[in-house]
């Protein structure tokens, strides 16, 4: 395969052996018909050399590229709304390959809807089309908004017609390459814990240590769990800053980089609702907008469980109660971040925070999430244009006096940004649910991917807009 020089295999994963991971092969698909090809995050790894040939014998067949050693379903476990399953693992998916990037992080090529597992639990193993095409949205739309998240790689469509109990069937299906830093979920270690293996806790809190969190010296558990925490907190505040419900908060769904990863039924905001779900069988609320700071500490403290079987238990609990000051510190920086403006000080970025949520209840469906950003971003440098634009009428009352007086106190941050096309549009870009159904719409009707891709554009230029 042409890949450039820039290429650099480093099958890491590997190296644990074979308790941790069981080789597969990949399905053999009826078609293989290239949909979506991530050139930009390509060119962090030396792909996008591949002609489309080349690239759907990669990501279609899965021919291994240089220096890759075949597939791995990854084992692991994990709490499913807060029950214990010890029978998970890559059902439809596996482990490809993993290289170093021009950051010099080491990212997994990781597949969705790839073919049968050991783990699969008499699954098929495959992806639906529409559920590659909302996960392409999903990530794009997350690192536009600065959100640390994998990257939709690849979208295959695959020429079989899947069954789905909770959709319109028989329906399209595909096969998913995500670009990710790391899999090494929660559930890889409570798996470890689960079957009593000391030895394997340890060689795992050493791997993802060394490779994923160096700062942290070799055999200091508590350390590493603290970098895992850090971590975790910067995505869960970067998740709310965004208005994003990821639906499925398991501790097999999270992982020690602290990037998200595996869009099933997420969802954007709308509007200020901290009880909004994503997932039609989340029936309680567990994983609803606000609560995902705690979901994510409950999921953080199962982690802490299973190291505490090699590490003492009292430096495990600092490192855990370290979430709750650091979620705070986070979810400051994302919002003067998403407001385009420069921090005062602990006290007066708190005030900017209080003002903005409170602005955002107060202003519900006429206001919404997405379009306050847009408006103010930028601070004082924005307060002309957002007040003669589409929203003025909802910019008035004690909650917004409040908000702008508490925005104005902040200086802008590289105001020369507000150029941008994308700041003279009277509307944000959003990724609200209506749209993606009608872009789902557009290619299951008419296989029309125009729409798709268009989003796509706009997204992207969303996102250059404000870096």
């Amino acid at each position: 395969m042409p890949v450039s020089p820039a290429y650099r295999p480093e099958p890491r994963f590997f190296d644990l052996g074979e308790d941790y991971g069981d080789a597969v092969r990949p399905a053999s698909f009826p078609q293989t018909i290239l949909r979506f090809r991530n050139d930009r995050a390509a060119a962090t790894v030396g792909l996008e050399t591949l002609d489309d040939a080349g690239w759907i014998a990669a990501f279609g067949r899965f021919e291994p590229l240089p220096g890759q050693p075949g597939p791995v379903a990854m084992r692991y476990h994990g709490h499913q709304f807060r029950t214990y399953n010890p029978d998970l693992g890559d059902g439809r998916g596996f482990l490809a390959a993993q290289l170093r990037a021009d950051d010099g992080r080491l990212l997994d090529l990781g597949t969705k809807g790839s073919g049968q597992t050991p783990w699969s639990r008499g699954a098929d193993g495959r992806l639906t089309l529409k559920g590659g095409v909302r996960e392409v949205l999903a990530a794009e739309m997350l690192e536009a908004l600065g959100v640390p998240t994998s990257r939709a790689f690849s979208l295959i469509e695959t020429g079989e017609a899947l069954e789905r109990g909770d959709e319109p069937s028989p329906t399209r299906s595909a096969v998913l390459v995500r670009l990710s830093h790391s899999h090494v979920r929660f559930g890889t270690f409570q798996r470890a814990a689960y079957f009593g293996r000391t030895d394997m806790i340890e060689a795992l809190v050493e791997h993802a240590r060394a490779l994923y969190h160096p700062e942290v010296e070799g055999g200091d558990v508590p350390g590493f769990l603290a970098a895992v925490v850090a971590a975790s907190a910067r995505l869960t505040a970067r998740w709310i800053a965004a208005g994003f419900v990821h639906g499925v908060l398991n501790t097999d769904n999270l992982n020690v980089t602290g990037e998200s990863f595996d869009y099933g039924p997420w969802r954007f905001l709308p509007w200020y609702e901290p009880g909004f779900t994503a997932a039609y069988f989340d029936q309680t609320g567990l994983y609803a907008f606000a609560r995902q700071p705690e979901a994510v500490f409950w999921a953080l403290t199962q982690l802490g469980g299973a190291l505490k079987t090699v590490a003492a238990a009292e430096p495990l609990t600092a490192a855990l109660n370290g979430f709750g000051p650091a979620y705070i510190r986070e979810l400051r920086a994302a919002f003067l971040e998403r407001l385009g403006v420069k921090s005062l000080g602990e006290a007066a970025d708190q005030r900017l925070l209080d003002t903005t949520l409170a602005l955002l209840r107060e202003g519900g469906e006429g206001l919404r999430w997405e379009p306050l950003f847009h408006d103010w971003f930028g601070g004082f440098a924005s307060s002309a244009r957002a007040l003669r634009g589409p929203r003025a009428k909802t910019y008035q009352g004690e909650a917004f006096d409040a908000f702008r007086f508490a925005l104005f106190e902040h200086e802008p941050d590289r105001p020369e940004r507000l150029e941008h096309p994308v700041f003279a549009r009277p509307e944000p870009e959003e990724m609200l649910i209506d749209e993606v159904e009608a872009i789902w719409a557009a290619i299951d009707a008419g296989d029309d991917w125009g729409p798709f891709e268009a989003k796509i554009d706009r997204v992207r230029a969303a996102g250059a807009a404000r870096r």
